[in-house]
């Protein structure tokens, strides 16, 4: 087979809608088999390795997003029915939570005003804009929320869920690494961390580690999504105007 097949080839594969959901699956699962291999190393998390080969097929074949994602678009439907299932590790936590409920309203919202602030600082003293300064407050929550706080307080959504990603990526690869040097070894604090700073991708490398650490971890999420969309905006216009 000579080279303008294989492009005949991929122009045909491409154009079919299951083409995107398979290379999610494959890329996902070759992530996930080298994660297993390092023994579960955090740097080898299967999300990162899985944009990575999607990212590299795509800029090779020059495929288009809008292209890949019609097939995609499937797993990303998924998104909305895995985040209601948080419910059920959660709901067997219910006797766990209700002890340590004014600790976990504590942690959230000092959590979520620490996570906004230091970005913000940093930012800012690097000479940041403020549209970008606004771009990054919301980055460790949800992406549709974080876009639409971004939206509301000045920002550019689409900077909003590159910074999101990026975070969720950061946090759920070098997160564990950090809680084991600073000898944190209850599953429900190190789950509630990973919640609070890494949302959805840190609450997913939670679960891969411990039921109870992923049923803390989207709690956490949870409740900081709620914390950050009613905290951020009114802050943000109190002290920016």
């Amino acid at each position: 087979m000579n080279e303008a097949d294989i492009t005949q080839l991929w122009v045909y594969l491409s154009a079919k809608p299951l083409t995107g959901l398979t290379i999610t699956l494959v890329a996902y699962a070759v992530g996930f088999w080298l994660y297993q291999k390092s023994n579960r190393n955090p740097i080898c998390n299967p999300v990162v390795i899985a944009i990575a080969l999607i990212a590299l097929l795509l800029n090779v074949t020059g495929t288009p997003y809008a292209t890949y994602f019609e097939g995609a678009q499937f797993v990303h439907f998924l998104l909305g029915p895995a985040t209601v299932a948080l419910a059920v590790p959660l709901f067997r936590q219910t006797a766990t939570l209700k002890r340590a409920l004014p600790v976990i309203v504590f942690g959230v919202l000092f959590g979520s005003l620490v996570a906004s602030a230091s970005t913000v600082i940093l930012a800012w003293a690097l000479g940041a804009s403020p549209e970008t300064l606004a771009s990054l407050a919301p980055k460790s929550v949800t992406t549709p929320v974080a876009m639409g706080i971004a939206d509301e307080i000045g920002g550019v959504p689409a900077l909003t869920a590159v910074c999101v990603i990026a975070t969720g990526i950061v946090g759920a690869t070098l997160g564990p690494m950090v809680m084991n040097k600073a000898r944190l070894k209850d599953w429900r604090a190190r789950g509630f961390a990973m919640g609070v700073a890494a949302h959805g991708i840190g609450t997913a490398r939670a679960f891969q580690v411990n039921e109870t650490a992923g049923a803390f971890s989207g709690l956490a999420m949870g409740l900081n999504t709620m914390a950050t969309a009613l905290t951020i905006p009114f802050l943000w216009h109190w002290i920016f105007g």
